[in-house]
């Protein structure tokens, strides 16, 4: 083949296979609503966390996923209107965490799929018909709200001060499904409950004058997104009265809470994103099992301790996967 002959060819080859690539469809790119109360700074390993987990299945932001995520910074009232915002933008499924936001979801649509996180008893709630066959637009991860676990709550709060009788009960507990699980667990084991509900960050110093004049020994923290946002004050206000404290996330406890008992928040956004991947891949919702963490980690903060003037008992950091000095 002469050079001219061969230069056509070549040339021709070129303009074929151009037009075969632009006859392909493009690679969709599938859209993830995420959502939640707190603020994006506070929980940005959380979101680290499911999009670790995505990339980890072939997901990679700006290639073939992005992601649309909003936050209400503390202000609960928001969350309605966000959730509506992510139906309105058309996401192809929703992503969020507690109780609350679920119930913002759902009131927004009933056909997006939604995959929720560390949402107590699901059932109970009305968001799914069981946990082996949710039945509608909502799957995802369940906390576990049996009423052993809250025993086990007070359990640790009474093994660290023995004589505690009365336990404060700080977080958005009108919101609490599993409300009645911890009231059993209390009279169980003899401990008066002082609630000190909040919907704002203005309660927070309220909701302590309140237990202090209460006189509360220890504190239970409940995981919410109020909570959750104010860790750290929260943390800073039960070393400023003396109380010991416990919450059921790790995250409490290094954000300086005494101690913690319960799954890493991390684990189960990242354990969300194999959710989100059936979704994306065509499975329904109404047909993907709910799932419970399985494993729960008890987390000391010794920092908190000293400060506290506590020596924890030996047999608690026998049992603690992780102590913070």
């Amino acid at each position: 083949m002469d050079r001219r002959r061969f230069v056509g060819a070549f040339a021709g080859g070129l303009v074929f296979a151009r037009s075969v690539a632009e006859a392909q469809p493009a690679a969709k790119v599938y859209r993830v609503g995420f959502f939640l109360g707190a603020s994006g700074e506070s929980v940005a390993s959380l979101f680290g966390a499911l999009s670790e987990g995505l990339r980890d299945l072939g997901y990679v932001e700006g290639r073939n996923v992005m992601f649309e995520r909003r936050y209400a910074d503390g202000h609960m009232e928001r969350l309605p209107e966000i959730a509506a915002e992510l139906v309105r933008l058309r996401v192809d499924v929703i992503v969020t965490g507690s109780s609350i936001h679920v119930a913002a979801a759902r009131h927004a649509t009933r056909t997006i799929p939604i995959v929720m996180v560390f949402t107590a008893d699901p059932v109970q709630a009305g968001f799914i018909t069981s946990l082996a066959r949710p039945g509608g637009n909502v799957t995802g991860l369940s906390a576990d709200a049996s009423r052993e676990l809250w025993s086990k709550y007070l359990a640790i709060l009474k093994e660290i001060v023995p004589k505690v009788s009365r336990v404060g009960v700080l977080g958005q507990t009108s919101t609490m499904v599993e409300f009645a699980e911890l009231e059993a667990a209390s009279r169980k084991l003899d401990v008066a409950l002082e609630v000190a509900d909040m919907q704002s960050p203005r309660d927070l110093d309220g909701a302590f004058s309140t237990m202090i004049n209460k006189r509360v020994g220890a504190l239970l923290v409940v995981v919410s997104p109020l909570t959750y946002l104010l860790k750290e004050s929260i943390a800073e206000s039960a070393i400023r009265h003396r109380l010991p404290t416990i919450s059921n996330a790790n995250q409490y406890a290094e954000a300086g809470l005494l101690i913690s008992y319960g799954p890493k928040l991390e684990d189960l956004y990242r354990r969300a994103a194999t959710y989100v991947d059936k979704i994306l891949r065509g499975a329904m919702p109404a047909d993907l099992p709910v799932e419970q963490p399985s494993r729960f980690e008890l987390t000391i903060n010794l920092k908190t301790a000293r400060a506290l003037g506590l020596t924890m008992p030996q047999s608690l950091l026998l049992r603690a996967e992780a102590v913070i000095q």
